[in-house]
This record gives C-alpha cells, structure tokens and sequence, in this order.
C-alpha cells in the first residue's frame, strides 16, 4: 500500500510553522545580543518585501495556462493540480493551483513564501511567485521539463534506457545528495525535508535532478537533533523504521530515504513494489553479502559503467539504510563518499527491512495510486 502526503491544509500548516519556528529562533539570536534590536522591524520589513516582489496577476498566469486548460495539466494532488504555462517572455513555468477547500490564508501563505524564497540552491525546484487575487492561490514554480525520476525510472522504459546510462544515473544521485546536505548543513536553515522520494525529485532539460515538495518539512531550532510527531505521513517504502514506529525525525531520517533512492536508481526497481515477495532492501542485503549484488542492476543499462563505482554507490546506499539511526552518515559524509574513491567506506549493517518494522494505525493510508505531486 502506498502512504500519501497530508491534505493541503497540514502542508501549509506544516510550513507556516516552519517559518514561525524560524522567526522565533531569530528574535532569540538577536536578543541575546543586545536587549533591544533596532533592525529587527526592518529585517521583517525585508521578508514582506521579498514577497511582495514575487507577486504576479492572475491575468498574466491564466493566459500563460490557457485558463488553467486540461492539456497543460502536469498532474494533481492532494493540494489541487500544477499546470504547465508560459509567460509572455517565453519563459516556461509550472504554476501551482492550490484547491478551494484549503483553509491556508493569504497572511500565512506569505509567511510560507518568504521561508521557501530563502531556500535557493541548484539542486531544489525555485519558486519564482506567488498569485493572490480573485480568491486565487497560485504558487509558480521554474518548469522542469524531464517531470520526475520515478517516471523515468519505474514507468517510461523507453525513456530510461535512452536518457538513464550508469553516468547520467551517477550524476543524479550526486546532485540529490548535494541538495540534502544544502538543507541539512549548508542553508542558514537546518531543514528536514520528510518526504525524499523518486516522485519528489524532479530532473530538468540535463537530467540535473531538483528535490521538490517541502509540504512536509520541519525546520529544526539551533542545536536540535531530532522531533517527534504522533501523525506519521509519508510514502511506505521511503520512510525510515524510527519515523514509522515512533514518529522520530531527523536528518538521519532524509538520509535513510536518500539510500533508499541510491538503490532504487542502480537497481530501476521500487523499494515499495507489492508485486515483489522482498523488498528491495532485503534483497540487495542478501545479495551483497553473498557477493552477486551485481546482478541486480538495472537490465535496461548497457554495459558502458565502472563496477567499482556501482559497488561504492551500492554500498553507500545500505550504510544510509542501516536500522540504527546513529550508524548512518550525514550528508556532508556521504558527499565524500560518493566524491572520491580515496574516502574509505565502513561495513554497512543489516539494513531496516521494510516487512520487519510493520506500520503503526497513525500512518495514513490509500488503496488508490500513488499521489504524484509534480512540484
């Protein structure tokens, strides 16, 4: 079964509070170093203007959409639909059509946006507005022509076997990881992400991968480690067996999903395939302890790859998914690993097993498809 994302409403609430979390933690900062902070309006001031800049007429996004027309719809949600556009420069954007029914306010869905705008880096899908008229709510997003990495890598077989060769499949998952350790250690905020997952990453016209999604994002005070929630949403197969057993969450939790994906992506097969009697974790685990791991790789590749770079991504994949969250890398670490081969790399563990932790009544889930948020 597949577990889906929460409705708009607890995305954005999700988000709204990340931005209040944010805000608090710089009213602190800044009370620490002095009793009264003159600048502290402006800054404020600085963030509604940030977002008043991104505003655009809901004339201009429906003649790009063709009156959010049927044939340019990318895909639906369960936030509303995302529809592809293109602005009278030419330039081609994804705009998303947040449904009726929410209950997100045009008050707090500026304080989302000058959180998001503040995310900026090559490897996360930049947002580039933000519409609030006519009872309107549209977020626009920068187009990514290539959709999502499950599409190509589970669905368009013809596709995958022209645009997916080990090089290009190597350079997703190095740009994935660079995007994780942005949110985890680089940015000025420590985000967990909370949904990583091949449909939440996006690859643009040069298969540069784009993690997407941030509906179910926690941002993370100074100095805090982990959080803890009773509602455990997220898609079976991705989640890591701390989060599904005792709603815990960290940065360890996103990099248990980064491995899942790692063996997904040399594999072309879905951790959370119901057609199989393993899951993929436990088969890869038995495969490379009995030394055949190699046979598992993807069929569609042709023979034109390094056995010594599979086998390294291969086994940086099982230390992401080891059971213990401690065991596992940061991101930063797995940088490395995946960077060079003069970074020596530890014994992997047995990894979590998706059919031994189970899933607790908290966990949402749907006998329909798979919910395909597109941005």
């Amino acid at each position: 079964m597949v577990l889906i994302i929460g409705l708009a409403a607890l995305a954005a609430a999700n988000l709204i509070a990340i931005f209040f979390i944010w805000r608090r933690r710089q009213r602190s900062a800044v009370q620490v170093k002095q009793p009264s902070d003159p600048n502290r309006y402006s800054r404020e001031a600085e963030d509604n203007e940030s977002v008043d800049s991104m505003l655009m007429d809901v004339s201009t996004l429906r003649a790009a959409t063709g009156d959010f027309a049927e044939n340019n719809k990318l895909g639906e949600g369960g936030f509303g639909a995302v529809y592809k556009g293109t602005l009278p420069d030419g330039e081609e954007i994804a705009v998303k059509r947040l449904s009726k029914g929410s209950t997100q306010g045009v008050d707090e869905l500026k304080n989302e946006l000058a959180l998001v705008a503040k995310l900026k880096h090559k490897n996360l899908v930049r947002l580039l507005g933000v519409c609030l008229e006519q009872q309107e709510r549209l977020l626009v997003y920068e187009f990514v022509p290539n959709r999502s990495l499950d599409q190509i890598l589970f669905i368009d077989i013809e596709k995958k076997r022209e645009k997916l060769d080990w090089g290009q499949r190597l350079r997703i998952i190095r740009g994935i990881a660079r995007g994780l350790q942005y949110l985890h250690e680089d940015s000025q905020l420590k985000v967990v992400h909370r949904d990583l997952k091949a449909s939440n990453v996006l690859l643009d016209v040069d298969m540069n991968p784009k993690i997407s999604d941030f509906g179910l994002a926690r941002l993370f005070e100074r100095g805090q480690t982990q959080g803890i929630t009773n509602r455990v949403i997220g898609t079976y197969g991705y989640m890591a067996p701390e989060y599904i057993m005792r709603g815990n969450y960290s940065v360890k939790s996103d990099v248990f999903s980064f491995g899942v994906m790692v063996l997904e992506i040399v594999t072309g097969r879905k951790n959370n395939d119901t057609t199989q009697s393993d899951d993929l974790l436990t088969m890869i685990w038995e495969h490379w302890t009995s030394g055949t791991v190699l046979e598992r790789m993807d069929q569609s590749m042709d023979n034109s790859f390094s056995e010594s770079d599979v086998m390294r991504c291969i086994q940086v994949g099982l230390l992401c998914v080891q059971e213990n969250p401690v065991d596992r890398p940061v991101m930063s670490e797995v940088g490395m690993m995946l960077g060079s081969d003069m970074v020596s790399l530890g014994a992997p563990s047995k990894p979590a097993s998706g059919k031994g932790f189970g899933m607790t009544p908290t966990v949402r889930m749907s006998d329909g498809p798979e919910d395909q948020p597109i941005y």
